[in-house]
C-alpha cells in the first residue's frame, strides 16, 4: 500500500534531500518501494524596490521533504533504514525516535496539499440538496436528508436529531454516504 511520509530535513537542504533519496532510490534499487519523492513549492509574483516585478519559489514546508512509499503494513526496517540515513535527513515526523517507525501523513491531509499543488483534482461530490444520505463516524448508520452542500470545503450540511430537536451540523463527504 503506498503511503505518504514526511523525512525532516536542514532548512534549506529540501531539494539537496530530494535528488539524494531519487539518486539512493536509483542505486539501491528500491523503485517498487520509493514511488516518490516531493518538495512542496509555490511561485508567486514579487515587486522589487524598483517597482519590478520578479517571480519567487516559495517552499510551503520548509524542512520537510514529502516521500511516497509502498509499504506493506509497517515499514520495513531496510527501507526506514535507508531513507533515515540520507545525507542532510534528520529524521521522520511522527517518528519519537529510539527506533520507532513513523506514522504516515493522513491521506485526507496528503490529498489536500495534492491539490494545492496541480498534482491531484478535487473530488466530484455526487450528493446534492435533498439527498438521503447515511452517516458514517460518530453518527455511524444515522439516516437523514442533506439541506447543504459545499464543493470548496468538501462538506455536507445534514440535519440531525439531538435530545429531541433537529440540529444542523456539517460533515466531510467522506462521511457521509447516499442512499
Amino acid at each position: 500500500m503506498k503511503r505518504w511520509y514526511i523525512v525532516t530535513t536542514y532548512s534549506g537542504y529540501e531539494n539537496s534531500v530530494m535528488d539524494d533519496l531519487i539518486r539512493r532510490r536509483e542505486t539501491l534499487n528500491m523503485q517498487d518501494q520509493i514511488c516518490q519523492v516531493l518538495v512542496p513549492e509555490e511561485t508567486i509574483e514579487v515587486t522589487d524596490k524598483k517597482g519590478k516585478k520578479k517571480t519567487k519559489v516559495n517552499k510551503l514546508y520548509p524542512g520537510y521533504v514529502f516521500v511516497e512509499m509502498n509499504v506493506e503494513g509497517q515499514m520495513d526496517d531496510q527501507l526506514w533504514f535507508n531513507v533515515r540515513n540520507t545525507p542532510k535527513v534528520t529524521g521522520f515526523l511522527g517518528s519519537s525516535g529510539s527506533g520507532t517507525k513513523p506514522i504516515p501523513v493522513p491521506v485526507a491531509e496528503m490529498d489536500d496539499i495534492l491539490r494545492r499543488l496541480g498534482m491531484a483534482t478535487k473530488p466530484k461530490i455526487d450528493i446534492s440538496v435533498g439527498d438521503k444520505v447515511m452517516l458514517t463516524g460518530s453518527f455511524n448508520d444515522t439516516i437523514t436528508e442533506v439541506i447543504a452542500v459545499n464543493t470548496e470545503k468538501e462538506t455536507v450540511t445534514v440535519l440531525v436529531d439531538l435530545f429531541g430537536r433537529s440540529t444542523q451540523m456539517e460533515f466531510p463527504v467522506a462521511e457521509v454516504k447516499k442512499l
